[in-house]
This record gives C-alpha cells, structure tokens and sequence, in this order.
C-alpha cells in the first residue's frame, strides 16, 4: 500500500451498467481522471445466455466485444492518468478477451500488465458435482438441477472480491474477469486499495453497498428515476463515482459538469435495486442494508455510512441457462368500437391453431393501453393486441406467423398488424442454485504466466439470516388524520428490477415525515389489492427504517425468468411505477408535502 493510497479515499468510477452500455463513457471517465479505478458491469442473467450461444458457435468468442473498442477510445487517458481497469466483460471466455486485449494493448505502442479472474464457470463440471452430492437445488422450489429438462448451456457461479484485489496487488493494470458478483468489482477495487482482509467485514459491507449502488451506471445518477422531473439535465446523465473510505463508508458523486445528479433518492434507489432481504448476500459477506444511513452533503455527493458487515454464506449462487424451445409473438391494433370482441376473435383464432398443430407449451394475449371514446385523432382511438407463445419451433416458428398473417383478411374491422410477420427464436431458461464455495476454483491468471488460487473468506460457512417478515398492520391512519385518496406517487419513490423469476418493488417516501404512514400501512395484502397480479404469488416484505423504506420480494411474478417469461416487461422495470400509478387512502397531513 502506497502513501499515496493512505492518504485518500479511493475513487472508483463505473463506466457499464450492462452489455450494450454508452460506448463513450469509459474514455469520458479516463480523460477527466480524478479517478483511481474504472470498473465495467457487463454481465447478466441474459447476457450470459447471448454470449452462450455466441461461443456455441464459435469457441474463441463469448465475451464482451464492445469492450475492446471502448478500451481502444479509453487508453492514452488511462496511460496518462494511472487509471486502473477492472471489468467483468470476459463473460465466458476472459482468457480470450485477455489475449484480444493485450494485442491491442501492444499495437497502441503501450506496456501495461492484464491478469484475468476465472474458476466462475462450471459448465463442464455438472456432472461430476452431481456426482460429488452437490444438487444444484433451484433457489425457489428446491428441486434438484437432475430434474431440469434442459441441457445447461452456461453454468457460473458468483465469484467474490479477492482474485480482483490480489490481481491488481501483483501489478496488473487490467483485470478481466468472468462472473463475479456484480459489487466485487468495486469491493475488490477497494480491498486492494486498503489491504483489507477477508475478516473485515464491515468494511467490506460498506464497499458493497458502494459497488450495489454504482454497479448499474447511471441508474445512480438519476437514470430510471422515479423522481426524474426533479433533474434538471437527464438527457444524458454522468457515470458515478464512489470515494471508498478505508472503513468502507463511501461518498457517491459523479464528475463535474455532466448531467444528472447524485441525491439521497437516487441513491436509495439503488441500494434498493434487484434486493430481497436486507441483509443482502454476497460471497465475501452479508452486508446488512438496513444499517446503512444516508447524508446528502450537497453539490452531487451522498454519503453512505453505518453499513455492518457479517461473515458470508458457505455457498455462492451458481447462474445455470439452456434453451427452453421457441418463441414468436405479433402484434394487432385494434381501433374503434367493438375491441373487447374483436380480441376476443383474435384469441379464440390462437387457441384454434394452438388446438390444430400441437407444439405450443404456452399461449399469451395481452392487451395494452386503452383507446380513447369519441377519438379526434386514430391513434386515440387504438389499442394493441400482443400475442407472445412458445413452443416447438415448427409450432411457434413460420407456422405461427402464417396463421396469424392468414388473419389478414378474415378476422375483424380495421385489423393490422405493427410489422412483418417474424420467423421466432429460440429462448433462454434460467435454473439458479446454489454451491459450497469451496468447491469452486477461484483462479489468479497473473499478467506473469503464474496462477494464484483464491481460498473461500468463509469455509465452514455461516446460515443465512431467515427472513425478517414484518407483520401485517392496520391501514388505518396512524395519526387519526382524516384519510383522503391519492396517487402513491405524489407521496413514495420506487424502483423495481428482476431476480430470477421474481421481482422486487423497492418503496421509500418521498419524505420522512410520511414513514410511519408507509410502515404501516404498505402490507403484503394492500400490495396485492393495489396490484392484482400478484395475487396468489407468495410475496415478502422488509422494512429499512432508515431509509424509509419497504422492499417487496414478488416470487414467480416472471415465470422462470427475463429470459423466457411471456410478460411485457420481462424485467419488471415498470412494476414499481405501476405502484406509483395507483390510488389509495392516506392521511390527509402528508399530501403535498415538499418533496426531496
């Protein structure tokens, strides 16, 4: 550890929150320096299905190839400025992505040293872990990964922080690595900075709240914001930065002069993002969010402090996916009087082809918006007809489309579809499990040909903490306040993402005052009243106090997954503002209230 590296806070920036990422932002960062560390996100559940089938087909690819051309765009500002590297777009393959890098590394005319993370991918181990007595059992249902009847494509486990650390200790100025959990990258940045050890568990929490809040670029800055009308320039936001102090609490800020903005909700926001439980697992340790405690200290700059950290689980989560079949879908307008039973025309058309070939394992008909009576303009007057199935590719492939496109002049008034018939594809399944650490493979491809093997920071593991479900309250104003009805969004923030088959619904208010309100009266059944959907789907609840929040955990909301789910929107990126959409009885003391 330098002097230099004693002396302040380490600042990470992050220039990718996923595979498809602004292409510019990794040299916007280098070149405007500041930072000690630039980290990459490309990685997701269905990335991790894309770059499956890229290597299916050719064995050297299965990595994030936009990162060669932002590193090309990036390098002389890195040079210059001492910037070190660390991403996770070596997908599948990070050696393959080492090689391409250092070749153009070389042509630059520069010398920089690119080591690379592996051990995460387990595709051509299954079979012996089985036989070894490890069941791969999905997350949600228990049932052994032998019973999934499809073959795995890609199987990965979540790697932890210490391969980064170690690697960037040795000397590397690149570090690529394959999955790791998506804050290690951060809280490896972090731990190489401060020498942290395995033991230093608060530490390591507060970089994981960092790193969960930074991970998905912008979104910390006022992307996907709830509260977006309160920003005065999101056209295009800045990438954040996290200054990680050397007990792990943070300042989350962005550089000066680019868009967006960095406040306590944008970055609540965040920490409430894609979590269940509070005390949120990762394979270095369990950061306890609910003790973390926001403080805006103004000018684009959060403090998160207070996070408590706990021994991590003996396990890691292990990202298994395959093909599931085919899939195609249309889409019909419906325009004018009459829509209900011209949908229904439509749906009954579906069920007889699905009747007639066989092949069809699921069938959906969606109706979205609403049209408007007595319509001045056409549009006004239109809704759509989505008709999404999966199958077998004979069945949901061309024949789908031609019977749909057979509909064209024998079905309703006015009917047209919003583009040309489309062959299908094929789709993703997703089987999460989970794996002892222990036996994994935790790999330090150091830039010098020698390897480094990272020992778990938990062997004998800890038992996760059960879920703290809160109980069911009274709707009833806490206060005695007269109860008037109100949009929830005039009142409560919420942002909402995918896990697996489920989805979370992060809820907090818009001002403290309105807290007592929320925690008691935002229970799992006004939730399902508020939201119909869920009805029927097992839901968890947890509170965070001290952010002023609830957080909801909808089980099987999205099948099995983003990857093969037939919902609209297969990430539930919406459902938190359908929430916001909705109308309830709060007290009356609490609208209009000046909003943060």
């Amino acid at each position: 550890m330098s002097a230099t590296q004693e002396q302040h806070p380490v600042r990470i920036g992050n220039c990718s929150g996923f595979y498809g990422d602004r292409a510019s932002a990794m040299a916007d960062m280098a070149r405007a320096g500041g930072v000690d560390v630039i980290t990459g996100d490309y990685l997701a559940e269905v990335t991790m299905l894309i770059l499956g089938k890229a290597r299916a087909k050719d064995s050297t690819k299965g990595y994030a190839g936009t990162f060669l051309t932002q590193l090309d765009a990036a390098l002389e500002h890195l040079v210059a400025n001492d910037i070190r590297l660390v991403v996770n777009a070596g997908g599948l393959n990070p050696g393959g992505l080492v090689a391409a890098t250092r070749d153009l590394v070389a042509r630059r005319g520069y010398d920089l040293c690119v080591s690379h993370v592996g051990g995460d991918d387990v595709s051509g181990r299954l079979d012996a872990l089985l036989a070894d007595g490890h069941a791969l059992q999905h997350l949600t249902s228990g049932a052994p990964l032998s019973s999934w009847p499809h073959e795995p494509l890609t199987a990965n486990a979540y790697l932890g922080a210490f391969g980064i650390a170690r690697a960037l200790e040795h000397g590397a100025h690149i570090v690529i690595t394959g999955r790791v959990a998506d804050a290690s990258l951060v809280v490896g940045a972090a731990a190489w900075w401060w020498g942290w050890g395995q033991d230093d568990y608060d530490a390591l929490a507060g970089a994981v709240a960092a790193g969960h809040v930074i991970e998905c670029g912008a979104q910390a800055t006022g992307g996907n914001f709830s509260g977006f009308r309160l920003i005065a320039d999101l056209r295009q936001p800045g990438f954040p930065i996290a200054e990680v102090d050397a007990d792990g609490s943070s300042v989350i800020t962005k550089d000066p002069g680019t868009g967006g903005a960095v406040t306590k909700d944008t970055v609540t926001a965040q920490l409430l993002y894609e979590i269940g439980d509070p005390a949120y697992l990762n394979p270095d340790v369990v950061a306890h969010l609910d003790t973390a405690e926001l403080t805006d200290l103004g000018n684009d700059r959060v403090r998160i402090a207070g996070v408590r950290g706990s021994a991590p689980p003996a396990t890691t989560k292990v990202a298994i996916t395959g093909i599931g079949g085919w899939q195609n879908s249309v889409v019909f307008a419906l325009t004018g009087i009459d829509l209900d039973a011209k949908a229904d025309l439509v749906e009954r058309s579906v069920r007889d082809y699905a009747q007639a070939v066989g092949g069809l394992d699921a069938v959906a008909v969606d109706r979205i918006g609403q049209a408007a009576p007595d319509p001045e303009r056409q549009n006004a007057g239109t809704e759509l007809l989505r008709v999404a199935v999966q199958g077998t590719k004979e069945a949901a492939g061309r024949g789908f489309s031609s019977w749909m496109v057979e509909l064209a002049l024998s079905s309703y008034p006015g009917l047209y579809s919003l583009g040309p018939p489309q062959p299908g594809s094929a789709f993703g399944v997703y089987w999460p499990a989970l794996l002892d650490q222990d036996a994994l493979n935790h790999l330090v491809h150091h830039f010098d040909g020698t390897t480094e093997v990272i020992a778990p920071g938990n062997p004998h593991g800890t038992a996760p903490r059960a879920p703290q479900h809160a109980p069911a309250r009274s709707a009833e104003s806490p206060s005695g306040d007269e109860l008037v009805v109100a949009t929830l969004g005039e009142i409560v923030h919420a942002r909402s993402g995918d896990k697996g088959g489920d989805a979370n619904l992060g809820v907090w208010v818009r001002d403290p005052r309105a807290w007592e309100w929320l925690e008691s009266s935002l229970t799992v059944d006004e939730l399902r009243r508020l939201l119909p959907e869920t009805q029927g789907l097992a839901i968890s609840r947890y509170e965070l106090p001290k952010l002023g929040a609830v957080n909801f955990l909808v089980q099987g909301l999205l099948g099995t997954g983003a990857t093969s789910t037939l919902r609209l929107d297969a990430q539930a990126k919406a459902l938190g503002e359908w929430l916001r959409a909705r109308s309830a009885k709060v007290p009356k003391s609490i609208i209009g209230q000046e909003h943060s």
